[in-house]
C-alpha cells in the first residue's frame, strides 16, 4: 500500500506511544517487520517554543524508516510551524494527534478534544498539509463519547482537508483503553473514504490483525500496547497474513535476550543513567507470565546497571527450568 507516495509494506505499524515507542524501540520494532513506525507524540508549542526535549523526539534513525513524526496541537498556525520543523528531521510522514484521551493533551485543546470541533480539525489538517511536502495522516477516535460518535464524518472532513490515510482507534475519548473496539465503526470509515484506512485497537495477537482486516477491511493496522515486550508481533502478523502460519512466542532465553539488546540500545542514544530508568518498565512487559517472574519484579523495578539487569535476567531463566 502506498500513503501519499511513500510505499508501505509489511501488514501492521507501530503505534505512537508517548513514554515508549523511543527511537530504541521503533528500531527494535522495525527489525522485527514493523510496516512503518510513528514516534512519541510532540507538542507543537513545545517545538516553537524550540523545546529541546520536543525536539529529541523527532529524531529519526535510518533503520526505522519510513517513520512518521506525530505532532499535537489544537491551532492551525502553530500546527503549520511545528510540520515544517519536523521536516528537518527528514520523516517519511506527518502525523496529527487527534485521538489522545489524557487530560493533559485534551485540556490543551489537543487530541481528542478536536473531534467535538471537526472544521477546527479540518483547518488544522489543512494548514499542516499545505505547509509541508510529505504525506500527512490524522490519528483519531470513534468519537468523543458514546452520544458524539462521529468518526466518518471525521474522516470525510480529514480527506478533503489533505489527509494522505487515516488511522481509526476504535473507541470513543470516553472509553479511554477499555473494550470494546468497535470494529464496524472503523468499517464505516473504510467505506466512507477513498484514502487508506489504518485500523487500531486490541491488536494482540496475529488472529487480532486478522479479524481486524476481515471485518473492517481496512488496509493497515496498527499495535500499540499488543507490542510491549513483545516486539515480535510483527514478525508474527506479518507471516500469519502471508502463510497463515507464525512462530509461537519466543522461549525465555531469547525473551531476555531482546530485552538485554533493547536495554543497551537505549543506553546507547541516551546514556546509561536515563537507560536503565527506561529499561525498568519494558523489563516488567518482557518478563510477565514467565514462571517466577513475580519474585523479581521489584528487582526489575528498582534495576541500576547493566550489569545488574543481566543477572536478573539470568535468574528470570533460572525459574523457568
Amino acid at each position: 500500500m502506498y500513503i501519499g507516495n511513500i510505499e508501505i509494506t509489511g501488514k501492521c505499524a507501530l503505534a505512537p506511544m508517548a513514554g515508549v515507542a523511543d527511537r530504541a524501540f521503533r528500531e527494535l520494532c522495525k527489525s522485527y517487520g514493523a510496516a512503518y513506525t510513528v514516534g512519541e507524540m510532540v507538542s507543537a508549542k513545545g517545538v516553537t517554543l524550540h523545546d529541546k526535549k520536543s525536539q529529541e523526539l523527532m529524531r529519526i534513525s535510518d533503520s526505522e524508516r519510513p517513520s512518521a513524526i506525530q505532532i499535537f496541537g489544537g491551532e492551525p498556525e502553530t500546527m503549520a510551524e511545528a510540520a515544517r520543523f519536523a521536516l528537518r528531521f527528514s520523516p517519511e510522514i506527518i502525523d496529527i494527534n487527534m485521538g489522545c484521551p489524557t487530560p493533559k493533551v485534551t485540556k490543551n485543546g489537543g487530541g481528542s478534544v478536536l473531534m467535538k470541533d471537526p472544521a477546527l480539525a479540518g483547518r488544522i489538517c489543512r494548514a499542516v498539509a499545505d505547509a509541508v511536502n510529505v504525506p500527512v495522516t490524522v490519528k483519531f477516535r470513534l468519537g468523543w463519547d458514546d452520544t458524539s460518535v462521529n468518526c466518518v464524518e471525521f474522516a470525510r472532513i480529514m480527506e478533503a482537508n489533505g489527509a494522505a490515510a487515516v488511522t481509526v482507534h476504535g473507541r470513543t475519548k470516553a472509553q479511554m483503553y477499555a473494550p470494546p473496539v468497535n470494529l464496524d465503526l472503523i468499517r464505516a470509515v473504510k467505506q466512507a473514504v477513498k484514502i487508506p484506512v489504518i485500523g487500531n485497537g486490541d491488536i494482540f495477537t496475529p488472529e487480532d490483525a486478522k479479524r481486524m482486516f476481515e471485518i473492517t477491511g481496512c488496509d493497515l493496522v496498527m499495535a500499540g500496547r499488543g507490542t510491549l515486550g513483545r516486539p515480535w508481533l510483527f514478525s508474527q502478523i506479518n507471516d500469519d497474513l502471508s502463510t497463515g502460519a507464525y512462530q509461537p512466542e519466543p522461549d525465555v532465553e531469547t525473551k531476555m535476550e531482546v530485552m538485554l539488546a533493547h536495554a543497551k540500545r537505549i543506553c546507547e542514544l541516551r546514556g546509561d543513567k536515563i537507560g536503565m530508568l527506561e529499561i525498568r518498565k519494558h523489563a516488567l512487559w518482557y518478563t510477565k507470565g514467565l514462571k517466577g517472574s513475580a519474585k523479581l519484579r521489584n528487582e526489575f523495578s528498582n534495576v541500576s546497571s547493566f550489569e545488574e539487569l543481566s543477572l536478573l535476567a539470568e535468574k528470570a531463566i533460572a525459574l523457568t527450568k
